[in-house]
């Protein structure tokens, strides 16, 4: 009786057991099902189109985004703006016929190198973050207005870029309910065909050879060379003249059409090929993109090399000539475009030629170079307010100068700045607006403090210029110079002057056409040279003299007419007259040497007339 009990019970036991392991497995089954996302496989045939959608959505996403990784340098997300300022002309981003492209090189506002080159990670991870917010914008109207309940859940992502293609994975619950189906799926990936991958190692190879071996700079080098006055001697006993507006002007057209000349594949001029690179490089520039030119010396607009041997005591001579050498600065973007397919990736440099010389290869050392010591110890605060000589409040650009080293501190707003400046005796605080002159005060700063700063606008003058009483319209200079600004036109191809209120020294120097002709000469000219080789070791020298032969000369322009005056503009003729007139006394049509020297004595005794209306 107990063992049949027994037995009855262990099949009870049994048959539970096998009950709950059923209903554990069908709990499972239905977890299982219910719970996992529903593969695009296994979509019901009415759900399938609206994930099909979906998916062209990601990919559209996606899509856009490698566009603007490749239209943008690398970013989708820009770095943050940093202005320029008069030291630098270069703002942290390039306007690119409207799209903003951070520099992946560039100058600061306060003359710092800086580099803004993405890594792939970094673009890996903008596209990711920009797939997974644009996703919830995917447009479903017309599946809801057939019946369908879509709903999407929190988004994260994560791409990959390789050489030929970019996958990107999404994480969000996609549910889709339509009676009877009703599904919903976790994971979602697309892969698209695109050249980003190879285009960015392409673009950072052709990044890698600019910043070791600077061949923009060289080229640029090569521009100033061929298409601005450097350095020369020219027999002539009048002026060099050029004006730097129309040099610059030819500059900036030789730049763009030069840039775009340049390239990497065989086409072309073989001096524009860049060797080295396996890709597709084209290099671009706009002359109307920001940039800076600078010459010196100069007057004003000017660009002005005097003759030597036309003045008293140096009839010696015998001829005439003219020495020039000319120093300039130049700093101009460069956009660079790796192309493959019919994809191009793009990013901008700045070009920077600095006393007629290529900037220094980026490098660490080099940030520490190009720093001055004094701008790094930035530790006084100090107040600045600049105003117009009405006292109203300008914007202006705002420096600091002790020592020969130059500091810029930043932009006043609504006239202010208040910032952190170096401390040093005696320093000089100048600040630049446009259309008003520079204005420099001598401040010392050792401690926090203020200072006020008054520019005076500058107005534009009509110039008319007589000789003995009657209208001149031959070539002459003419110069308004002063202590603290000066202005020199070459008239008549120029009749309009810049001037503020102050104290000048009017010059003017009117030249005729001559025919003065200066005949060839041989001339003795002697140095001392070693006596052999003993003497070399022992310094012993012997006179060696040997012939120089000065060519021909004819002076087609000899000064016949001028003279200074020193004169006070004010403020009130500038703002009640717009034009000056200036009368000279002619001197003796010179027909030697002699004579030519002797009208620049007779000049430094003329005087001139001078009146505004």
């Amino acid at each position: 009786m107990d063992a049949e009990m027994t037995k009855n019970n262990f099949g009870q036991v049994t048959i539970f057991i096998i009950v709950g392991i059923i209903a554990i497995a069908l709990v499972l089954f239905f977890l299982f099902v219910f719970n996992r996302g529903t593969g695009e496989d296994e979509l019901p045939a009415e759900v399938q189109p609206v994930y099909e959608t979906f998916l062209s959505c990601l990919e559209e996403d996606a899509g856009l985004g490698i566009g603007l990784l490749e239209d943008q340098g690398g970013y989708i997300e820009l770095p943050e703006f940093e202005p320029g300022s008069f030291y630098s002309p270069f703002s942290s981003h390039l306007d690119f016929f409207g799209t903003d492209i951070p520099y992946w090189y560039y100058l600061s506002g306060n003359n710092l190198q800086k580099e803004q080159v993405p890594s792939k990670r970094i673009m890996e991870e903008q596209l990711s973050e920009f797939v997974a917010d644009r996703i919830s914008r995917c447009n479903f109207d017309s599946y809801y207005a057939q019946g369908f309940s879509i709903k999407q859940g929190e988004s994260s992502a994560r791409a990959v870029i390789r050489d030929d293609e970019v996958e990107v994975n999404l994480n969000m619950r996609l549910s889709i309910n339509k009676d009877p189906d009703n599904v919903f799926i976790d994971t979602h990936k697309v892969i698209l065909k695109s050249n980003l991958g190879s285009l960015y190692n392409s673009a950072f190879e052709v990044y890698k050879k600019e910043q070791q071996e600077l061949f923009l700079e060289q080229y640029g080098l090569d521009i100033l060379g061929l298409y601005a006055p450097m350095e020369g001697v020219e027999f002539s006993c009048s002026p060099l003249t050029w004006n730097a507006p129309e040099v610059f002007s030819r500059l900036e057209e030789a730049v763009e059409v030069n840039t775009l000349a340049i390239a990497t594949n065989g086409r072309g001029d073989e001096y524009f090929r860049v060797k080295g690179i396996d890709a597709d490089v084209r290099f671009v520039n706009s002359m109307n993109w920001t940039h800076s030119f600078e010459v010196n010396p100069s007057e004003g607009p000017l660009m002005i090399s005097s003759p030597v041997g036309n003045q008293p005591g140096l009839g010696i001579l015998g001829f005439c000539y003219v020495d020039y050498h000319y120093v300039y600065d130049l700093m101009y973007p460069v956009v660079i475009q790796v192309n493959e397919g019919d994809e191009t990736f793009q990013f901008p440099v700045a070009v920077i030629i600095k006393g007629n010389k290529a900037r220094e290869p980026y490098s660490a050392e080099a940030v520490n170079i190009e720093i001055p010591e004094l701008c790094q110890y930035l530790n006084t605060d100090f107040k600045v307010r600049v105003y117009d000589t009405q006292r109203r409040p300008l914007n202006a650009d705002v420096s600091y100068e002790c020592s020969n080293t130059n500091c810029y501190i930043g932009k006043s707003v609504n006239g202010i700045l208040e910032a952190s400046f170096p401390q040093c005796i005696n320093g000089r605080i100048t600040a630049r607006a446009e259309g008003y002159a520079d204005a420099k005060e001598t401040i010392s700063i050792v401690s926090s403090g203020n200072a006020e700063i008054y520019l005076e606008k500058i107005s534009q003058v009509n110039v008319s210029l007589k000789l003995d009483g009657r209208p001149y319209n031959q070539a002459a200079l003419i110069s308004f110079i002063s202590n603290d600004s000066s202005s020199t036109i070459f008239y008549p191809e120029q009749k309009t002057i810049n001037l503020v209120e102050g104290d000048y020294l009017i010059e003017v120097q009117a030249y005729k056409n001559s025919t003065l002709k200066l005949g060839s000469s041989v001339r003795e000219q002697c140095v001392e040279v070693p006596r052999g080789w003993f003497g070399g070791v022992f310094g012993l020298t012997k006179e060696k003299c040997f012939d120089v032969e000065v060519p021909e000369q004819i002076v087609s322009n000899a000064l016949t007419g001028g003279g200074r005056q020193n004169y006070y503009v004010s403020d009130t003729q500038l703002q009640n007259f717009k034009n000056v007139d200036i009368n000279a006394e002619s001197l003796p049509n010179p027909d030697s040497l002699e004579q030519l020297q002797i009208n620049y004595l007779l000049f430094n005794d003329k005087s001139l007339e001078v009146s505004f209306r």
